[in-house]
This record gives structure tokens, sequence and C-alpha cells, in this order.
């Protein structure tokens, strides 16, 4: 495998990638920062299939894509390594390990309500997803920071998240422009050739996927389906194309309508969904999924839940690939642009920002049981009720952090000790 800026690293044979992807989609905790963190570990720090300036560049354009951007990751590097094939194996494996735990627990909460030893196996879990996206802080950061003007970037990228809940995609126009606006105009001394990129395959490879991701739903119309079916199909490919920023984007707009405007589930059933995604492997789009397995089993059994989870999975994620297998080819052609450049950069830097906002966030939930969301005019603040710190989550949390820094314990062993520590403690204690 020959990679950009004269490196050439050795690829791996699809089914060694397969492995890896595995690997992946069954450790893939803690929403997208330390799902991306991750794959970035394994296919740039371990394997070196990518390098760093590839992946950022990737990380920057799937940032701009709408849906969510670790699974695009994955679908990246799996088509940089072995074509669409790899694309769809990465993606797929990426997608199914989560994909088969939520269907289970959906099963069993539409069936028996909440469910308590989950939720206490997974306790410990959340604290060490903690570690992880603060590994992703440090280590996004560090590649990313290298000019002042990034770490400005990327301070006003967490403030415009975190204090003033500007929408994540104002935030990343607004760095690409500036980046736009900044960079300097030398143009690189090889200019990268686009001879291997065919414009008429692009066509084609948008129509094919176009028809993949809507002819199910037209199917479904013509046979006269149920109007839930019809009804989640709609909904959740229209999430599909206007939710940039990923999946946190898809919970702001979905949470909303799912319980007011469509009646699906009830307040507490969409709290009990995002508890659930976020403590599952997978990424937290996922949720999606839940929702519709729910809403689906409310209207007629078991039977329409299912169908209804597997829809909203395939017009969640059919899309995704199209992105990809569109645009993967012309990543690097935009990464060769001075401006473009500028801007991709300056993306990333606020990419620093958006983890640094999620780390916050994630850690106050995870470390406290009560977090009031406080309005100050445009201002919006936190506050925890540090009556309620969660000692036996602090604990853990120090526990994975000493281990992953520490000792640099592999993650997997880090999430099975504190999943049982959590489970125990969550059972033994008052």
């Amino acid at each position: 495998m020959t990679i950009s800026n004269d490196i050439e690293l050795k690829g791996p044979t699809l089914g060694q990638a397969a492995r890896i992807w595995w690997k992946i989609g069954i450790l893939s905790f803690g929403g997208p920062a330390a799902q991306i963190a991750l794959i970035h570990k394994e296919v740039v720090d371990e394997n070196q299939w990518l390098t760093e300036h590839q992946f950022l560049n990737a990380l920057s354009f799937c940032m701009l894509l709408p849906g969510p951007e670790a699974t695009q990751i994955a679908t990246y590097a799996g088509w940089r390594l072995h074509g669409v094939l790899g694309g769809l194996i990465a993606g797929l494996l990426f997608v199914v390990p989560g994909a088969a735990i939520i269907m289970a627990l959906a099963w069993i909460y539409s069936v028996y309500g909440n469910v308590p030893l989950v939720a206490a196996l997974f306790y410990g879990i959340k604290a060490a997803v903690l570690v992880i996206v603060v590994q992703a802080l440090f280590r996004v950061a560090k590649k990313a920071l290298t000019q002042n003007m990034h770490w400005v970037v990327a301070g006003l990228a967490f403030i415009g998240i975190f204090f003033l809940s500007i929408p994540f995609p104002l935030i990343v126009l607004a760095a690409g422009f500036a980046g736009w606006l900044l960079s300097t105009q030398q143009m690189p001394d090889e200019a990268l050739s686009m001879a291997h990129i065919s414009l008429r395959q692009t066509f084609q490879t948008i129509i094919i996927w176009l028809v993949i991701w809507l002819l199910p739903l037209l199917i479904l119309a013509w046979l006269g389906a149920p109007e839930l079916l019809v009804d989640i199909g709609r909904f959740f490919s229209i999430l599909a194309v206007v939710t940039f920023g990923g999946a946190y984007a898809v919970l702001a707009y979905m949470a909303q309508d799912v319980v007011v405007q469509f009646g699906w589930l009830t307040a507490g059933e969409m709290i009990d969904a995002l508890g659930l995604a976020e403590t599952t492997p997978g990424p937290l789009i996922l949720v999606t999924q839940f929702v519709a397995f729910l809403a689906g089993y409310k209207e007629a059994g078991i039977m329409m839940a299912l169908a209804a989870a597997l829809l909203t999975l395939w017009v969640t994620f059919v899309p995704c690939f199209l992105w990809i297998f569109a645009g993967a080819p012309y990543i690097e052609w935009i990464a060769d642009q001075p401006r473009l450049r500028g801007a991709l950069q300056a993306i990333t830097a606020a990419v620093v920002g958006v983890i640094l906002n999620l780390s916050i966030w994630f850690a106050l939930h995870v470390l406290f049981s009560k977090v009031t969301k406080e309005q100050f005019g445009w201002i919006t603040l936190w506050r925890p009720d540090f009556a309620s710190i969660e000692w036996l989550a602090v604990s853990l949390f120090v526990l994975s952090a000493y281990l992953a820094f520490r000792w640099r314990f592999d993650m997997f062993k880090i999430l099975a000790i504190t999943a049982l520590l959590g489970a125990a403690g969550k059972i033994l204690l008052p």
C-alpha cells in the first residue's frame, strides 16, 4: 500500500484488517470521541495503515458530513486499504456488535421494563470511557494544535458549543472559513494528480447508493406497509441528511420529535434509550434503533419492532457508505489545496474544542447523579449538585486513569475490570 508524502507502509490482508475492525467494533464504547481515538490507535499508532496526516484529513472531511463521523472514519480507513469491499467490512463490523446488543437490550426493555442488572454492569464502564475520552483529547490536541491560531480556534469552538450552545455545523463552517482566510496561498511543490479520479465513476457511485438507500422505502410505500414503518423510514432518512455534527446532533434533532410530535416514546423512555446507547459499543447513533424498536413494539409487538429497528439501521447507515465512497477519492486532493488545507486544519482544531466539551459534559454526568442545565440569556451553564457526587464512579475513574496512563493496560482489560467492580459496588453498597 502506497501512502502520500513518500511514505510506503505495508498494508494488511483483508482478513487481518477484518479482525481489527471486529476488535474496534466490540471495544467502541464511549461515543464519537472515544471511538475516533480507538480507531486512531489501531490504524495509525499500532498498525500504521494510515499516516497521521491522512487520518486528520479524513477526520476533518467526515466532520463536515451528516451522520456518525466515527462510522465514516472506519469506513474510509477500510476503503483506503481494500476499496469498496474493505469499506463495507470496516463500516459493518464497526456497527454490527453494538446493533446486536442494542437489539437485545431493546427486546428486554420492551418486555420486562428497566434492567437494573444491566445498568449496574455498565456503571463502571462509564468511568473507563471517561478515560478514553481524556486520552482522545490529549492525543488529538497534540497532533492538531500546531499553530497559535489553532489554539485560538479550539478555544473559541469550546466556548461556542459549551457556553453558547452554538450548533456544531455553524462552528465547523466558521472554523473552516477562518482557516480559509488566514491560510497562505503557497502551492505545494508537487501538485497531487487527479488523473485517477473519474467524475463519471463518482456519479455512478452516487446513483447506485441512492438506489440502495431509497428503494426499500419506495417498495414499502408501494406495498402499503403499516404507516409506522413508512413514517420511521422517512423520519430517519431525513435525519441522515440534516444532522451534521454526528450522533450528538442527531440526538438534538430527534428527541423532541420522537416524544412530542410522533409520541413514539415517553420522555423517560427517551432518557433510558440514551443511557443504554451510551453504555454499549458502537456508534451512539444506534439510539435511533432502540427508539424504532420501542415504537414498533408498542404499535404491534415483536415482529413490528424488529422490522422498525432493521429499517432504521438501513436508512441511518447506508447514507454513510454513500458519503464516503463518493467523497473519499477527493479527500487528499482537497487537503492538497492550500486554502482548503488551511480550512481543514482549522476544522480539526475546532474538533479539539468539541472533544473538550464532550469530556467535561461526560465527566459531569458520570461523576454526579444530578446535573442541572441553567440558562443565563445566551449563556448555558451545566451545574452539578456536589451533594450528588458518585464516589464509586470517581474511584473507578481514578483507577482507570492509573491503569491506562501509568501501566498502559489494554482498554479491554480496563473495561472488564471497571464493569465488574462497578456492578459489584452498585449491588453491594447501599
